[in-house]
């Protein structure tokens, strides 16, 4: 098995008749997903999606994948496929798009509905779209492309069959294989088999559920838990699920109609997409049923449901705000039922728990994953990706779409199955992989960083500001303000020492004052006459103080005027 190493440097220049391989996103992580393939100097982009930042990324709104691998390349950029309408797969799209506006867009008639109104957004009119179908094939510059339908959490999806002279590479996008899904839509293994029986040489698969044994339960089974729980609610019914989850939302829509409550959207995006999905015929709204939520303060609570965004615990979601009971006109009640119709994306466990704490303290029944079977994964298990890879028959395999141990639990079934160990590659974000006379291997590495959306600013943000955001807020801030003679280089006025986030009296700093004034002084004698270096001088002695007297190690910003 081929493993990405530290060392790994620049691939070189990509054989004649070979097909490059560059994951900008997506492996190693859950999100940001975006691959790169180059044959004979064209590209062709997979996905361009977003990653929502952790904790540990304070005010960063958005994390996009780094385009510096092909910005200087853009005119050679062929098309960019979209395998669905999920954020991650999406969401930098119209980032992607400032830098060249033109690059025609691939996808289900659904995923490119989807997007336009976040092109819209982001004032971008002057895009090429091609809307494709499951059978369907069409080709961009040596790219010959052919969609293959297949089942995942959001209706639509497609994987695509990538053929080129070097060789035919399958690429699965987000699947599973329900077989019986909602719409009747189910992967189409059919043409899984076909293609392998004509030779998939590079088999991208995702990896999200390898760990999980079995297969992954299908969406039928949540409706009559759905059920239940609208049998039992004697007031109103909250359902948080994600804004792309047309699946999920027509079951709540279904249940609501059989119980004979109204149902109201709640969420921007909410409002959005399903409306989007409405038009396109994908969402089937009962007679009568769906009403503006700002009308339900005027009708009894056990003939209400709500469908809410913010199944994540995302702070500024419309579930957030109801739970800290600041939201404009939907305000928790006791003996009110909230049900999260989603799974834990890995890293938000803290901010839902916190949503279901929140919920709770005023008296709601929270029903969700951990206590009913209220959502289904739209990942294959492990049970699914040995169909798919015995079905198949890949040459070489490269798994994507998740952590290393996702990818790493991907590869052992791949290998179960009798795939060689040398032909199945572990990359990484920026790894290349070389599909050659057959055989793929990893033959260097590009810079590929986390880029992030702060506000309007993309990429301004660096590790060091989030390292300083991090400091002040985990810390504290010491600013020291001293005046220095210009001629003598004395101190003449201070140190004025201020404090934020730092547990202090007035008398907290005296002790300090007197050497940060000898350690100027020792300074200047020893010719020191520049302010930034009177600056770290001071720096370093409030900062060894701080850390030894009080095991802090707050930001501190020295200031050194002269008069």
């Amino acid at each position: 098995m081929s493993h990405p190493h530290p060392e790994l440097s620049a691939p070189p220049p990509l054989p004649s008749g070979g097909l490059r391989v560059v994951p900008l996103g997506g492996l190693g992580e859950v999100g940001r997903n975006m691959t790169v393939f180059e044959f004979e100097g064209r590209l062709l982009i997979v996905d361009c999606g977003v990653l929502f930042p952790e904790e540990n990324h304070p005010g960063v709104d958005l994390i996009l994948p780094d385009f510096d691998f092909i910005r200087d390349r853009l005119d050679t950029v062929e098309a960019l496929v979209l395998t669905h309408g999920h954020e991650d797969h999406i969401g930098a799209v119209p980032y992607l798009l400032r830098e060249r506006e033109d690059i025609p867009l691939v996808g289900s008639n659904l995923t490119l509905a989807l997007l336009g109104s976040k092109l819209r957004e982001h004032r971008l009119r002057s895009t090429v779209k091609a809307i494709v179908a499951e059978g369907d094939r069409i080709s961009f510059g040596p790219f010959d492309l052919e969609f293959v339908a297949v089942n995942h959490s959001i209706p639509d999806a497609l994987a695509v069959a990538i053929r080129t002279p070097a060789g035919t590479v399958l690429h699965t996008g987000d699947f599973k294989m329900d077989q019986l899904p909602l719409d009747g839509r189910i992967t189409d293994l059919r043409a899984f088999a076909r293609l392998g029986e004509e030779g998939v040489d590079l088999f991208l698969t995702d990896s999200t559920n390898a760990e999980v044994p079995g297969f992954t339960t299908s969406e039928k089974e949540i409706s009559p838990v759905l059920d239940r729980v609208f049998a039992t609610s004697k007031q109103r019914i909250i359902v948080a699920c994600f804004a792309s989850h047309v699946h999920r939302v027509q079951q709540v829509m279904d249940a609501a109609a059989a119980h004979g409550r109204k149902v109201a959207y709640v969420g921007r995006s909410m409002v959005r997409n399903m409306a989007i999905a409405r038009d396109l015929g994908y969402l089937t709204v009962p007679p009568d049923i769906l009403v503006d939520a700002k009308a339900l303060a005027d009708m009894p609570a056990e003939k209400v449901v709500l469908i809410s965004t913010g199944s994540q615990g995302e702070p500024l979601s419309a579930l957030s705000r109801i739970a800290q009971r600041n939201h404009n006109f939907v305000h928790i009640e006791e003996g009110d039922t909230v049900v999260l119709a989603s799974s834990l994306i890995p890293g938000n466990e803290n901010a839902v728990y916190r949503v279901i704490n929140g919920l709770a303290r005023w008296g709601a029944n929270v029903v969700h994953k951990g206590n009913a079977l209220v959502h289904v994964s739209g990942h294959a298990s492990a049970g699914e990706l040995l169909y798919c890879y015995n079905i198949v028959r890949p040459r070489n395999v490269l798994p994507v779409h998740g952590e290393m141990r996702h990818m790493l639990a991907n590869a052992a079934l791949a290998r179960e199955t009798g795939v060689p160990a040398e032909r199945v590659v572990i990359a990484e974000d920026g790894v290349v992989v070389d599909l050659v006379d057959g055989l793929a291997t990893v033959t260097g590495k590009v810079d590929c960083g986390y880029v992030f959306v702060d506000g309007s600013s993309v990429g301004d943000i660096t590790e060091s500001s989030l390292k300083d955001r991090r400091i002040l807020g985990e810390e504290g801030f010491i600013s020291v303000i001293v005046v220095v003679d210009s001629q003598s280089g004395k101190v003449v006025s201070g140190p004025e020492i201020h404090a934020r986030g730092f547990a202090e009296d007035g008398t907290t700093f005296d002790a300090i004052k007197g050497p940060i004034v000898d350690a100027i002084d020792k300074a200047v004698r020893e010719g020191v006459d520049d302010t930034y270096q009177i600056q770290q001088t001071i720096r370093r002695v409030v900062g060894r103080w701080v850390s030894g007297t009080h095991r802090r190690r707050p930001m501190i910003v020295p200031v050194v005027l002269e008069a």
